[in-house]
């Protein structure tokens, strides 16, 4: 009997049949033989759109009105192409005497206009890595510049030189409901300005899909066509308002099979505030760790119901610990919101600032206690963060100070965390991923990006890099120089 696995892909993947788990993102497609159509829509802080009829006489009674909200969506969702190059090299003697033939790589995706002025928000996977974006509005391209990105959420932001554009009408996603008609638009398989209509299946949906180490996913489920390309592109309600970003779907194939994932908009409202006005995201923590509850707990727990999430670890220095939560706790309620699951506090966190106070109901044994907490950014403050990112040209490539956070996370005493590298540069050729902590070269303990830089211009023979991948495991690297 043949099993079939579902695989999780985001848009612009290519269709992948197999008999293997995967994830995928749904933007890069690497079919070189689609050529990416040059057309789109026109285009920053938030209007309304006047020149969009108001009444559309010829539905059916009773039927949903979806050529108004197509009208006041399709115009502020551009189509996005980008351009990755890269070295190739054979693998054969004569590469140490010529350089390696250069290529490119192009994908596409899709963004919404959230301002008039040019800032446009699309998935960070549709812009990771790429060296050159375009952005197809109308008749008009533009070159496209990234201001910032939150891999926690899978959110980017990018900025066009352009005026007086169309900006979507920003919904509630708290307010949507399951069951309401909703409409994905965006620009699959190439095919720009493409509107599709369905419902939303669920709410609070974590699929485990986002890669870094406090990701925030609650995902809005529907089942509104959505393919390759549509990552990045909006998902509206019958009203034309944004209420999500589409980001990933569930398939066998890597098209279209039912259910689609949108990031909620509020929580895309908080990430684009961040990246515009300070760079970054002001990200809260909470300072714990929890599971959902399942039969299993339960019982173990003798749990009269499956209601809440279990703490499973509290940090030392964190917002928790101070607090007086601990571990086995059960969370019933933050601020009087029910918590049915890991996504929902998720979904919660995300839109508090650090310096924001939270009412917690948990459930202690058989006691029921109120706490306050107070969230803590990275480093354990309350204060408004910037990066500090340090370029070393030698390694060709940047650094930064890893935070508390991760310092208690991943039980380190400190370490240095590789940002980014130049392709085809020094760093790039260790192999090492983009996120991996340094935490010592030959036993010598890195603290800070100068004493990493110092240590490897110095070293020569047998080499260890010792440090922790995103996933928390500790591992190294043997290198002979």
């Amino acid at each position: 009997m043949k099993k079939s696995i579902l695989i999780i892909l985001l848009s612009a993947s290519s269709a992948f049949v197999g008999a293997i788990v995967a994830i995928k993102w749904l933007d890069k497609s690497k079919n070189e033989e689609a050529q990416l159509t040059k057309a789109a829509l026109t285009t920053d802080s938030f209007r309304s759109v006047s020149s969009i009829p108001t009444e559309v006489n010829f539905l059916p009674e009773g039927t949903e009105d979806f050529v108004l909200a197509s009208a006041k969506s399709t115009s502020s969702v551009v189509f996005i192409q980008t351009t990755s190059e890269y070295e190739y090299r054979s693998g054969s003697w004569l590469d140490w005497f010529f350089d390696g033939q250069k290529s490119s790589q192009t994908s596409a995706g899709s963004g919404v206009i959230l301002s008039e002025d040019g800032y446009i928000v699309t998935n960070n996977h549709v812009v990771e890595g790429a060296d050159k974006i375009r952005v197809i509005s109308g008749k008009r391209t533009y070159e496209a510049k990234l201001i910032g990105s939150d891999p926690s959420s899978d959110l980017a932001v990018i900025k066009i030189d352009e005026v007086n554009l169309v900006a979507i009408e920003l919904g509630n996603s708290d307010e949507v409901n399951v069951g309401e008609w909703v409409l994905a638009v965006g620009n699959p398989f190439n095919l720009t300005s493409t509107v599709t209509a369905g419902i939303v299946s669920a709410k609070g949906r974590n699929i485990n899909l986002l890669r870094d180490k406090f990701p925030i996913e609650s995902f809005i489920q529907t089942d509104a066509a959505i393919n390759p390309g549509n990552s990045g592109g909006a998902l509206v309600n019958a009203s034309g308002q944004l209420i999500g970003i589409n980001t990933a779907i569930l398939s066998r194939t890597g098209s279209y099979a039912g259910y689609g994932f949108a990031v909620p908009v509020n929580i895309v409202k908080k990430v684009f505030s961040d990246i515009t006005k300070y760079g970054e995201i002001q990200k809260a923590y909470l300072g714990a760790e929890y599971l959902d509850i399942d039969s299993d707990i339960s019982e173990k727990l003798d749990l009269d119901d499956l209601n809440g999430v279990l703490v499973s670890h509290v940090q030392k220095d964190g917002a928790a610990g101070k607090s007086g939560l601990k571990k086995g706790d059960i969370i019933r309620s933050i601020d009087g919101t029910m918590i049915e699951s890991k996504a929902t506090i998720e979904e919660i966190i995300g839109n508090k600032y650090p310096g924001d106070e939270i009412e917690l109901v948990v459930r202690r044994k058989n006691n029921e206690l109120s706490k306050s907490i107070t969230l803590t950014n990275r480093e354990g403050g309350t204060g408004i963060l910037k990066k500090s990112i340090y370029t070393s040209e030698d390694l060709e490539a940047t650094f930064e100070v890893v935070s508390k956070v991760e310092i208690d996370l991943y039980d380190i005493r400190s370490g240095v965390k590789v940002t980014s590298f130049e392709r085809n540069g020094f760093f790039d050729q260790l192999d090492i991923p983009e996120g991996f902590i340094i935490t010592q070269i030959n036993n010598i303990p890195i603290d800070k990006p100068e004493e990493l830089v110092e240590v490897m211009e110095q070293v020569k023979g047998r080499v260890r890099i010792y440090g922790v991948k995103k996933d928390g495991r500790k591992v190294y690297y043997p290198y002979y120089f």
